[in-house]
C-alpha cells in the first residue's frame, strides 16, 4: 500500500489555514471491513476529484440497485471540495459512505493514496479537470484498478495519443472501463439508433447540433484576486476558463452532443472547419470563446453542423437531430436526459408527424446510473469492457472543431492527433509550489486564440 509523502501534509497545510486537517499518513490500521470485490458483490469505490461532477459520479454508483457499492476514499486538491461532496455523499448515502479521516487525501498525489486503498476489482472514479486524465489513468492501470473517468479523457493530440497507448495497456490487464460519455447508455437512444440504421429514416444526409445558454460552469473568468495568490491552484478552481485543464468550454460542454450525433451517424469525421469569436467579454481574461460554428465532414461527405454559444440574453437551444432521406430523428431535444427522441416522417418538429417515439410506459431511465450498471455488470461477471478507445476519438474529434474554430484553418483528425501541441507537459510532477501551465500577461489577460495569426496553435 502506497504511504502518502511527508509532502502530502504540508501541501493540505498549504491549503487549509485553520480547522481539523485530515490526516493524509499512516493508512495501515484503519478499522475498515474490506470486501474483496472479485470474491463477493461488493465493489468499493475511490473517488479522485471530488467536484460537482464528481461528486455526481459517486452518488451514481452508490444508486445502482445491481448490487453493493461503498466508497471508501477520496482525493483533490482542496480540502473545503473534499469536505463538501463527502457531507453531501454522506448524508444522501448514509451507510454506502465509509471514508475515515485516514482515507481522505489532499494534494496533488492524493490520487495515489486514494487508488492504494482498493482492491481487485474495485473501481477509482476520475473527476478532476480532464488535463489530468492520464496521469491518473496510468497509476490505476500499474495497481490494476478498474476506473471510470469522466470526459473528455483528453484535451490535445499528445495526450490523445498516450490514452490510446494506455488503453491497450487495460486491455491487456482485463481492467473495466468506463468513459462518461452516458448518452450512449441510454436506453431510448439505443433504440433511436437500432431504427436509424435500419433505414427509418432513409440514408442520413446533414445533422445538427445545439449547446447555446447562458454562462456555464467556470467558464466566464474574470483576473484572479488578490487573496488567490496560487495561479496553479486558482486555474484548476476555474479549470473550464482554461484550455490546458478542460480543452475549455468546447470541450468539457459540448463532447456530449458530438458524440451522440456521431453515434447515431456511426462514424467519426474525418475534418472540420470552423468559425467562432470573443464578443461580450467585459473583464473576462479566460481562454473561450463566446460563439462557435463547426462544420464537421464524415467521410461520405455528409456533414454535422454544431452550433455553440454562451450567452445571457440570447436564444437558448440544447439538442441534436439527424435528417434522413426519408424523416428527422431527434436524438435529444432538452437537454443530455431525458432524451425525449423519437422520428418524425418529414423534417417538421409537428406531433402529427411523428413516426415512433419512447413508451410512455414509464420515465426514461436515467443514463447516468445505467452507464454504471454497466460497468459493473462488467466487473463482476467479468466481460470485456474498455471504452476509452471511443472516449479519445470522441474527445479529439471534439479537439478538431475547437482547433478549426481556433486558428482558422481546416483541421482533419490526423491533424489533431498527431499535433505536437502539448498544453501542460509534466502534469504528473506537479507540486502545490509548481508554475501554472499558463501565464497571465502584465495587463491579468491570458493568450487568447487569434485565427488566422496563430494557425498551427490554439495559443
Amino acid at each position: 500500500m502506497h504511504t502518502p509523502s511527508p509532502r502530502l501534509s504540508t501541501r493540505r497545510d498549504f491549503i487549509a489555514n485553520t480547522g481539523k486537517l485530515a490526516a493524509a499518513s499512516a493508512l495501515a490500521g484503519v478499522a475498515l471491513p474490506y470486501v474483496h470485490a472479485a470474491g463477493s458483490d461488493m465493489v468499493q469505490i475511490a473517488l479522485v476529484g471530488c467536484g460537482g461532477r464528481g461528486t455526481g459520479a459517486a452518488g451514481n454508483a452508490m444508486s445502482t440497485k445491481s448490487g453493493q457499492t461503498r466508497l471508501i476514499a477520496m482525493a483533490d486538491v482542496f480540502e473545503d471540495r473534499l469536505k463538501g461532496s463527502f457531507s453531501g455523499l454522506k448524508g444522501q448515502f448514509r451507510d454506502k459512505v465509509q471514508v475515515p479521516e485516514d482515507y481522505k487525501f489532499i494534494g496533488f498525489d492524493g490520487y495515489k493514496s486514494a487508488i492504494d486503498t482498493l482492491r481487485k476489482g474495485d473501481v477509482a472514479i476520475f473527476a478532476t479537470p480532464p488535463g489530468f486524465r492520464w496521469v491518473h489513468f496510468q497509476y490505476a492501470i500499474e495497481k490494476g484498478v478498474n476506473v471510470f473517468m469522466e470526459k473528455p479523457v483528453v484535451v490535445d493530440g499528445p495526450g490523445g495519443r498516450r490514452m490510446f497507448k494506455l488503453a491497450e495497456e487495460a486491455t491487456a490487464k482485463n481492467l473495466k472501463v468506463g468513459v462518461g460519455l452516458m448518452c450512449r447508455h441510454c436506453k431510448t437512444r439505443q433504440e433511436l439508433f437500432r431504427r436509424v440504421k435500419e433505414g427509418e429514416i432513409g440514408e442520413i444526409i446533414a445533422m445538427r447540433a445545439y449547446r447555446m445558454h447562458g454562462p456555464v460552469g467556470s467558464a466566464f473568468t474574470n483576473p484572479r484576486p488578490a487573496d488567490k495568490t496560487n495561479e496553479l491552484l486558482w486555474q484548476i478552481s476555474r479549470f473550464h476558463s482554461f484550455l490546458w485543464a478542460s480543452g475549455g468550454c468546447f470541450s468539457d460542454f459540448y463532447i456530449h452532443n458530438i458524440d451522440e450525433s456521431c453515434w447515431i451517424k456511426d462514424a467519426w469525421p474525418v475534418q472540420a472547419q470552423a468559425s467562432g469569436g470573443r464578443m461580450y467579454r467585459g473583464e473576462a481574461i479566460d481562454q473561450n470563446f463566446d460563439n462557435y460554428s463547426v462544420e464537421y465532414t464524415f467521410g461520405d461527405g455528409t456533414k454535422l453542423f454544431l452550433y455553440g454559444r454562451t450567452m445571457p440574453g440570447v436564444h437558448d437551444e440544447f439538442a441534436s437531430y439527424a435528417h434522413g432521406s426519408k424523416g428527422l430523428a431527434v436524438i435529444s431535444s432538452e437537454g443530455h436526459w431525458p432524451s425525449k427522441a423519437r422520428i418524425y416522417k418529414g423534417h417538421r418538429l409537428d406531433n402529427a408527424e411523428i413516426a415512433w417515439r419512447a413508451p410512455k410506459e414509464g420515465p426514461e431511465l436515467n443514463p447516468y446510473v445505467v452507464e454504471w450498471d454497466d460497468l459493473l455488470d462488467a466487473i463482476r461477471n467479468d466481460k470485456p469492457y474498455n471504452e476509452v478507445k471511443r472516449g479519445v476519438q470522441a474527445s479529439l474529434v471534439t479537439a478538431m472543431g475547437r482547433m478549426a474554430a481556433h486558428t482558422g484553418q481546416i483541421v482533419k483528425y490526423d491533424d489533431i492527433l498527431n499535433s505536437d501541441h502539448e498544453f501542460a507537459p509534466g502534469l504528473d510532477k506537479l507540486t502545490m509550489d509548481s508554475p501554472a501551465p499558463v501565464l497571465a500577461d502584465a495587463s491579468g489577460a491570458y493568450p487568447i486564440p487569434q485565427p488566422g495569426k496563430k494557425k498551427m496553435r490554439e495559443y
